[in-house]
């Protein structure tokens, strides 16, 4: 949801966004048979294939790469999928694929990782982001964790207003407990 609502502010805010991988299978280190280390495998699988296309095609795919995987995960609830007909469809090699299993991608992986956790600290999830405040220091923080994308004025809204509190130190966080889930509306 927050990438959606990103996506949406960036043109208004010349925004030049990068999408940089989190692996959940890295930072929470879950015990292998456990329920919870399957999937983050099958998605640090994913973030592999991010990387290899990333290593040969640059920036300029990523977005679309993001967003199809964020589609076969979120809203067709799929993690086992031919990630080579994914590239395809969007016009990268398939045989990218086979980055899935190639453990050489983790440290580009960890380096980004290490980038947004040396910013924001090791105390918090995904989603990260990352900017240059108003003195140009670069700062970052976990979230905005969003149940619902807001659009319009309320998107620009909430950019504003996380970059007013990009820019006061000593701030933080903000938190209250959720009482819904992502609302992933329409498939991007």
């Amino acid at each position: 949801m927050t990438a959606r609502w990103a996506v949406e502010v960036a043109p208004q805010r010349n925004l030049d966004i990068r999408w940089k991988p989190i692996s959940l299978l890295l930072k929470n280190e879950p015990e292998p048979g456990s329920d919870y280390h399957d999937p983050v495998m099958k998605t640090h699988r994913m973030l592999r294939v991010m990387e290899s296309v990333r290593a040969a095609e640059g920036e300029a795919p990523m977005k679309d790469l993001y967003f199809a995987l964020g589609t076969a995960v979120h809203h067709d609830k799929q993690l086992d999928f031919d990630i080579g007909d994914l590239l395809s469809g969007l016009g990268l090699d398939p045989g990218h694929a086979a980055a899935a299993d190639d453990v050489g991608f983790d440290a580009a992986i960890e380096a980004s990782m290490d980038d947004g956790l040396g910013l924001t600290g090791d105390d918090v999830g995904t989603p990260i982001i990352a900017v240059k405040r108003s003195d140009g220091e670069r700062v970052a923080y976990f979230g905005p964790v969003i149940t619902a994308r807001p659009e319009g004025d309320k998107a620009l809204l909430l950019w504003d207003s996380l970059m007013a509190m990009m820019d006061i130190d000593g701030f933080w966080e903000l938190k209250r407990t959720r009482t819904e889930g992502p609302q992933f509306g329409d498939r991007p």
